[in-house]
């Protein structure tokens, strides 16, 4: 290897740590989880246990609030970091994590750093299902740690209003609209989806660290059962992300002078070549179509730009994979065939488990592996937040990138510039409407009993409507009804015609 500049940030370790406990007092505490998955990474790097960091980040969590998350790591690793970096929420915030402790390395801010997510949700669960008290700790009030990334509001009112803020609720709606713009019937694009999620399931199959180990057959994952029951049309269970794991991993990133200074040998070495970060429109509302993420295909193509590689050279792909929809808008905004090229390492947070905003750092370490294992190809990552909003991408290789430099952009005046609708208030968008998208959400019990659709006015304007009719629920699970014209009242409702 030529001579580098020292400043050239480089990942020396990788780590992963999955907890199944028996019961709930065998479960451990997300910062326990993290422990195990550095020391792992320490481990995987040749070190003897953990390097003196400059800094201790960690991407935020749901399901424990400590108060300074990286202080209580910090402590359990006997880390003195002049850093405490916490993200905040965001599926993208791993990769974003990255991204900016890239830049701070080869600016000389920091010259080793500590990255670590986990998430204890099933544990967590559990206890609450059996009125336990974990007896977790939790830090002293006013003790906060420095906050990394960019805190989006996602929710207008009129959304907020109308129930249409959840992951589960909102992707099976792009999923109808995805299925229109592709032409397919709701059965083809059913049988597609289960081909798709039967691929991801296969990957899992095969991830030592995937939650869910079993492959899955198309039917097995199409079929509605009293095991895989209807979420949200056209999504059973296993078409969901999976949040209920135990959970943790990290990443040791340092100087390439530091990376010497420790003695890791330049094997265990991967470089970050290039990140962008960057969003949608912040409000689902005010997207032109469901049928494309703009961002992706502009954050992307930068991303790869930055690395000076196409999409065709890139041989390691994680693409975020939460619910089926995210992958064909990212794997179209890419310019992935997924039906003949390697897109998931892991099996995605359905299969490998979706730790809440930390499944994308399992999906680092993983490609991190992959490419030790495959010098001089190239990896890339792609992480998602919100509903399809915030994306983070990264590009990993073995090689160092050109004269060493990390390169890093933000492309968010482009994307702000694209086409937006607006949204009409139920009361000024009452009359005749077109379905663009829409879902049908189930009880528990299997029953449709919500309907939401998103509407097109004659003027281009976008309008929510939902129903709680029982009637409407159960005849919109029946054929397309995208293109279906409907009746709004002036309170949101939706009536068909």
């Amino acid at each position: 290897m030529t001579a580098l500049d020292p400043r050239t940030p480089v990942i020396i370790g990788v780590g992963q740590y999955v907890h199944r406990a028996d019961t709930i007092e065998h479960g451990l505490e997300p910062v326990a989880l993290m422990e195990r998955a550095v020391l792992a990474a320490a481990a995987d790097a040749g070190l003897d246990g953990p390097p003196a960091a400059d800094a201790v980040r960690v991407v935020g969590q749901l399901s424990w609030r400590y108060g300074n998350t990286p202080r209580m790591l910090a402590l359990r690793l006997g880390l003195s970091p002049r850093r405490l970096d916490y993200t905040t929420m965001g599926g993208n915030s791993p990769q974003t994590l990255v991204n900016s402790t890239a830049l701070d390395i080869q600016s000389g801010l920091l010259d080793v750093a500590i990255l670590s997510g986990g998430e204890a949700t099933r544990t967590r669960s559990r206890a609450r299902k059996a009125g336990v008290e974990l007896p977790w700790p939790k830090g002293p009030e006013g003790d906060e740690p420095t906050i990394i990334g960019e805190d989006l509001e996602m929710h207008l009112q009129a959304e907020i209003d109308r129930g249409i803020y959840l992951p589960v609720r909102i992707y099976p709606m792009f999923e109808t609209a995805i299925r229109a713009a592709c032409g397919r019937s709701v059965d083809e694009h059913r049988d597609h989806l289960g081909r798709l999620w039967a691929g991801l399931s296969d990957v899992a199959s095969r991830n030592p660290y995937a939650w869910i180990q079993q492959a899955k057959t198309p039917e097995e994952i199409t079929t509605v059962t009293d095991a895989n029951r209807m979420i949200g049309l056209p999504y059973p269970k296993l078409m969901n992300s999976n949040n209920d794991v135990d959970m943790g991993a990290a990443v040791i990133m340092c100087s390439v002078e530091a990376a010497g200074r420790l003695g890791v040998p330049a094997d265990r070495w991967v470089f970050p070549h290039s990140g962008t970060d960057c969003h949608e429109h912040n409000f689902v509302s005010h997207r032109d179509t469901y049928s494309r993420t703009p961002a992706v295909e502009i954050g992307g193509r930068q991303a790869l730009e930055l690395a000076g590689v196409g999409i065709d050279d890139v041989s390691v792909i994680d693409l975020y994979s939460c619910f089926p929809a995210a992958v064909q808008l990212g794997a179209a905004s890419l310019g992935i065939d997924t039906a003949t090229r390697q897109w998931s390492r892991t099996g995605g947070l359905p299969f490998a488990g979706g730790p809440w905003n930390n499944y994308v750092m399992h999906a680092i370490v993983t490609v991190v592996n992959d490419l030790r294992e495959q010098p001089g190809e190239y990896g890339l990552v792609w992480a998602n937040g919100g509903y399809a909003t915030k994306h983070a991408f990264g590009v990993y290789s073995t090689e160092p990138p050109t004269g060493g430099a990390f390169r890093h952009s933000k492309p968010q005046d482009e994307i702000d510039a694209l086409p937006r609708r607006e949204l009409a208030l139920p009361a000024d968008a009452a009359g005749k409407a077109t379905i663009e998208a829409y879902t049908v959400m189930f009880s528990r019990d299997g029953a449709p009993e919500l309907s939401i659709a998103s509407c097109l006015l004659a003027d281009g304007r976008r309008a929510w409507g939902t129903s709680t009719d029982v009637e409407l629920a159960a005849a919109m699970c029946d054929g397309e009804w995208v293109g279906r014209a409907v009746e709004l009242d002036a309170a949101g409702d939706i009536h068909i015609t």
